[in-house]
């Protein structure tokens, strides 16, 4: 299936995450040079301002952020991680017990176009670097957004970690070409899933800047939006209110 087909299927990359393989983190240690760990903690650190006591982790995969959110959070905070990727919520649930924070986090499996929780639920959302796969070209995009901005109490906070494109152009087209050389070609060796590794190298070179990441958000009514640039550029943290 090509880049093209997954944009216009009725539920994009369904099928690419939930055949996620089982050396998925270890890639993303390798592709990212082992920045995404402390990206992640960073993204948690944010989430964690104000003393929000409810998180949720969209799009959660195997579930780094909210176990980072559960290590660094006090007892009073209640922390859920969302995914539609059964076999990825499996391995997060095991990564939380291994780190006795099981207790912690609650897991569940749901479709991020229909959130399974009440308005204004969660004083903060956050979501690592799985935006993209929400919003690039993504023809749910703007439920997606609805979504996070129907489950956000007023005056809480949308976390995102996620690929950007630098601003300086030696740096972004030096930035692309590593996506779409060592990137792209590891994920494929290391999990045999060609799909996955040139569509994940694709839509990050391609990916908004940071600019149009703004406007987007903007027109779905969130507000006071700020960026941080992460790794000369090459990744940031946006932060939203709604």
């Amino acid at each position: 299936m090509s880049n093209s087909d997954l944009i216009r299927s009725p539920q994009p990359l369904h099928g690419m995450f939930t055949a996620v393989p089982p050396r998925y983190d270890l890639i993303n240690r390798i592709i990212t040079l082992g920045q995404d760990k402390h990206w992640r903690k960073q993204a948690a650190l944010v989430c964690l301002q104000g003393k929000p006591s409810h998180i949720l982790d969209l799009g959660c995969g195997t579930g780094d952020l909210a176990i980072n959110i559960a290590r660094l959070a006090g007892k009073d905070v209640q922390i859920t991680g969302i995914d539609f990727s059964l076999p990825m919520l499996e391995i997060a649930r095991r990564k939380a017990a291994e780190a006795n924070i099981a207790a912690s986090v609650a897991f569940i499996n749901g479709e991020a176009t229909k959130l399974p929780f009440p308005d204004g639920y969660f004083d903060c959302v956050g979501i690592s670097f799985a935006f993209r796969n929400l919003t690039y070209k993504n023809p749910l995009c703007e439920l997606h957004l609805g979504e996070v901005a129907r489950v956000l109490q007023q005056g809480g906070r949308y976390v995102i970690v996620e690929s950007s494109q630098p601003k300086n152009r030696l740096i972004r087209a030096c930035n692309h070409l590593y996506l779409r050389t060592f990137v792209k070609w590891v994920g494929i060796m290391l999990s045999g899933n060609k799909g996955a590794y040139n569509y994940l190298a694709e839509s990050a070179a391609d990916y908004y800047s940071p600019e149009e990441v703004r406007e987007m958000l903007l027109k779905a009514g969130f507000r006071d939006i700020t960026y941080r640039p992460l790794f000369l550029g090459a990744a940031g943290i946006h932060i939203a209110t709604r």
